[in-house]
């Protein structure tokens, strides 16, 4: 099958200190693939660098070419990253947000994808005319992933969606990442969250001190006594 994304010899510097060495992977379309490790792994800049967000050396192939020079260009091409910081427009509504999502798209496009949307996310529905900065935390991860998908990505790099939620909301927002797979949607997703992303994921890679480490099918690094040491802790 070929490979949606692929990552060659990826290195990162932030002024004269390198955070990511040498990093390369590739995956499928289809596919959740994670990257899991601690804090300062290493993990939000290479979302960042895959985006463009971020300079970087190295290779990054889209659909088996290069990847578009700009942020703007990765988007319009179908990729769309969902930020830990959600960077959402507080003042403005729901649907205000969630419309500027689509605006590579045309006015009939945008509005079928916002009533899909308001279908897949029906709280948002509910609360299309309310300001996003009122929104509770796991709402506010909805908007986010929503926004996200009004640009009808073929690869979504999401990065921490449990970050700061209750393990319930935890458990509803993952459940919706594994839904979008089903749809068509490819997804890069970072997570401190070891055990809830290798549930959901196909492919696994470990990340530590800005290097891959491990890599895998996600149940096999489940499995890893290593991995379960260090991450994923002894209970059920």
């Amino acid at each position: 099958m070929s490979l949606l994304l692929e990552l060659r010899d990826i290195r990162v510097s932030y002024g004269k200190a390198e955070v990511l060495h040498g990093v390369s992977f590739g995956m499928e379309r289809g596919k959740i693939v994670t990257v899991i490790g601690a804090n300062g792994a290493g993990k939000t800049t290479l979302l960042n660098a895959a985006m463009g967000i971020v300079p970087s050396t190295g290779t990054i192939l889209y659909e088996g070419a290069a990847v578009p020079a700009t942020v703007e260009a990765r988007v319009a091409a179908g990729m769309c990253l969902v930020s830990e910081k959600r960077e959402l427009f507080a003042t403005m509504s729901v649907e205000d947000n969630m419309e500027l999502g689509g605006f590579l798209r045309s006015g009939v496009e945008r509005a079928e994808t916002l009533a899909d949307l308001y279908q897949r996310f029906p709280r948002l529905a509910e609360r299309r005319k309310q300001l996003a900065g009122t929104l509770s935390g796991g709402e506010r991860q909805m908007l986010a992933l929503a926004r996200a998908l009004m640009s009808r990505p073929r690869l979504l790099l999401l990065d921490e969606p449990s970050l700061g939620l209750a393990p319930r909301i935890v458990a509803e927002i993952l459940g919706i990442v594994s839904e979008l797979r089903m749809a068509g949607v490819s997804i890069l997703l970072v997570e401190q969250n070891a055990r809830a992303a290798l549930e959901i994921a196909d492919e696994a890679h470990l990340m530590e001190l800005g290097e891959i480490r491990r890599s895998g099918p996600a149940a096999s690094m489940a499995a890893d006594p290593a991995v379960v040491e260090s991450y994923l802790g002894t209970g059920a």
